[in-house]
């Protein structure tokens, strides 16, 4: 049976797109990203085709293309637009589906709205993206009990990185939710190593999460 996950990072610039093409790669899953704000020239979108090797994929169009590149709130000012969560629905697909976030849970998407509340909207469990750095331990588990607050199931927790076993260790304890994989630092981010990485990760993932 087909499965749709939101995937969401403790903040921006953690790797969300780049764990997003391994997971279409290994799932070979749509991909959906509903708000793209500024780099319309290679949007996180044409990345993931990029990345990919798989043919059965099918990227669908972003439900905002917004010019700037900021908080989405504020890039739908700059464009006057108006985004609510009315005006959101997950693309109709018989495949597992990605749907890739932007930035954190609690990214305004209006003045009033905020991602966290597009995914309780959608109905989505949630694969969180963690990253270290000083400060990544209080992001994570906030990320987490925003979730766990508000009902959303964590189908688990995905390191990016090289492994740092304190941090990642007392994340596991206090979360008590589980890691999908660690992705290590790549050599570089391009087609063949997502590929090949997810190639290896496939019947894993696909036990634990397809």
């Amino acid at each position: 049976m087909p499965h749709s996950y939101f995937v969401s990072g403790i903040g921006t610039e953690i790797g969300k797109t780049v764990i997003s093409s391994i997971l279409v790669e290994a799932l070979e899953a749509d991909y959906w990203k509903p708000i793209q704000s500024g780099d319309l020239d290679y949007s996180d979108s044409m990345k993931i085709r990029a990345y990919i090797s798989n043919s059965k994929t099918v990227i669908h169009p972003e439900g905002f293309r917004l010019k700037t590149p900021m908080s989405p709130h504020a890039a739908a000012d700059i464009d006057d637009i108006h985004i609510g969560l009315e005006d959101f629905k997950l693309p109709v697909t018989e495949n597992h589906l990605i749907v890739e976030g932007a930035g954190g849970l609690l990214v305004p998407i209006n003045h009033r709205q905020t991602l966290i509340e597009l995914i309780q909207q959608l109905g989505l469990e949630v694969i969180l993206v963690s990253r270290h750095y000083l400060g990544s331990i209080n992001h994570t588990l906030l990320s987490i009990e925003a979730l766990k607050s508000r009902n959303i199931p964590i189908k688990g927790i995905i390191f990016n990185g090289n492994e740092h076993p304190t941090t990642e260790g007392i994340i596991q304890e206090l979360a008590d939710i589980p890691v999908l994989f660690r992705l290590p630092e790549l050599p570089a981010i391009n087609q063949k190593e997502i590929t090949q990485f997810a190639k290896k990760l496939s019947a894993e993932l696909l036990e634990k999460i397809g």
